[in-house]
């Protein structure tokens, strides 16, 4: 089987679900489009990958269209939707998380038990006119249609044949979009244009419309994600959350810094109300030192379990809607078929590692794709015994993790503020709210993060404990009831 170079490969994928960030949005009139958060989770076994991606679409209510470089003519076989709400479960089990513990009465301190981890169409309608297109160097390779999907892959001899082309099929082209095609030209790529049927998209709650989730799978050497194409869509700052799964180890970047974001924090009961905003304030200054040329592991677990869970962990059936079906099936080896991954092995007991990481980028900080290599394991974010969380506000990479369990992890803790009525109190037991008292532990995570309200919190004021990369010294824990 032919290894593809990936960076083309994971282009083509984001033609699917909403590829703002690996390719870029064409509209029928003058209109501008823009995408602002995109999310994709990569599924890694050896040198397969599957992709699917997800991002959202901020312009008028028309139809419109996406562009991206593919490696091969693509069939209707090897691009599939997904369901919205895949997304929604590896978002909310990987986000940073609020906890809120409560302070046990000292004088009947409770057997502290670790918290266990829980476990868990029709023929194709002509949508582009094929008018001077020998002329021009552009050919359709293939057409097919897939959910709200209306597909063309071409090839192009010139950048400048395919900007014409798109030109003469009464497409706006973005500024730069020939000039950032060219590499891709010069490659021999096909391009992948996937007009959408505006009528059968999705609205979130706030009106921003939702394209589906599109996975592909290929084989490459390298796993690399073409972001830069995302830029002629991007009005301002773009959010990128990037999910990887491997079999053993978590990922982190190779071409750029990567941080871990500060975890194990105290915080105030303020929070509360706006995690959101604290959160993407607390990212942001993480990045403050890199200007902003850096990207952020939040979280790499194991899927078989998570401490505290906001969501229950992936299942094989979880595993394999994001790839495992093609990258290895349920307890038996799949058959390998066309530009896709196979002969891998995961049983339904068997853990994958999953890692988050969160780049926020623009033209001035991003000038190279995304590459990606195997990482040693992290810890991080873990309670202790007794519900603290004394340890380091900074992961622990290496021979001391052993194993990958990290995450960010902020706390509201309502301390122990009545009477006490024996000799020897014994304090720092935490736990759920006392009876009677409204309130509960349920980790809250963070999401839609690119949404949030920045730079409405001083983060000295509303974080407790001590962060001196920051510069934040920290406060003490309010004085107990005597």
């Amino acid at each position: 089987m032919r290894i593809l170079p990936i960076s083309l490969a994971l282009v083509a994928v984001a033609a699917s679900p909403a590829h703002a960030f690996c390719g870029f949005f064409v509209a029928g009139n003058d209109a501008k489009l823009y995408n602002n958060a995109s999310q994709v989770v990569l599924l890694r076994k050896d040198n397969s990958t599957v992709m699917t991606l997800q991002n959202n679409y901020q312009g008028p209510p028309e139809d419109f269209a996406l562009v991206v470089p593919v490696p091969v003519v693509l069939h209707k076989e090897d691009v599939k939707t997904l369901p919205h709400d895949v997304f929604d479960h590896i978002d909310s089990l990987s986000a940073p998380r609020l906890v809120e513990y409560w302070e046990q009465d000292p004088c009947h301190p409770p057997v502290m038990m670790m918290p266990m981890a829980a476990g868990a169409g029709g023929p194709v309608r002509r949508m582009m006119k094929k008018e001077s297109s020998a002329d021009l160097g552009v050919k359709i390779e293939a057409q097919f249609v897939v959910g709200e999907y209306q597909i063309l892959i071409l090839s192009a001899k010139e950048s400048d044949g395919l900007e014409k082309w798109l030109h003469l099929n009464k497409y706006k082209i973005p500024d730069g979009a020939a000039e950032a095609l060219a590499p891709y030209v010069r490659e021999q790529s096909k391009f992948f244009v996937a007009k959408v049927d505006i009528q059968k998209v999705m609205k979130d709650a706030q009106g921003v419309m939702q394209l589906s989730p599109l996975r592909f799978g290929f084989d490459a050497n390298e796993l690399r994600l073409p972001v830069r194409l995302g830029l002629l869509n991007a009005k301002d700052k773009q959010d990128l959350i990037v999910y990887v799964l491997n079999p053993t180890a978590r990922f982190e970047v190779a071409n750029y810094r990567n941080v871990f974001i500060p975890t194990n924090l105290e915080v105030a009961d303020e929070i509360r109300n706006g995690f959101g905003a604290f959160y993407a304030q607390l990212f942001d200054a993480t990045l403050v030192p890199f200007q902003g040329k850096a990207v952020v592991t939040e979280y790499a677990w194991q899927t078989t379990s998570c401490d505290p869970c906001p969501t229950p962990p992936l299942s094989a059936n979880d595993l394999a809607t994001l790839g495992g079906d093609v990258a290895g099936g349920a307890g038996q080896p799949m058959p390998r078929r066309g530009g896709w991954g196979g002969g891998g092995l995961y049983g339904a007991g068997a853990g994958w590692v999953l890692t988050r990481l969160h780049a926020r980028y623009d033209r001035n900080t991003l000038s190279e794709d995304l590459i990606f290599k195997a990482a040693k394991p992290a810890m991080g974010g873990r309670a202790q015994w007794n519900g603290s969380s004394e340890g380091s506000t900074e992961a622990v990479v290496g021979d001391q993790a052993g194993v990958n369990n990290f995450q960010g992890r902020y706390i509201i803790r309502h301390y122990w503020n009545q009477a006490v009525h024996c000799d020897h109190p014994q304090y720092g037991n935490w736990g759920g709210p006392p009876s009677g008292e409204a309130g509960s532990s349920q980790p809250k995570p963070a999401k839609n993060l690119a949404m949030a309200p920045r730079g409405t919190l001083k983060l000295d004021k509303v974080i407790r404990s001590a962060v001196p990369k920051l510069g934040i010294a920290g406060q003490k824990p309010p004085e107990r009831a005597k």
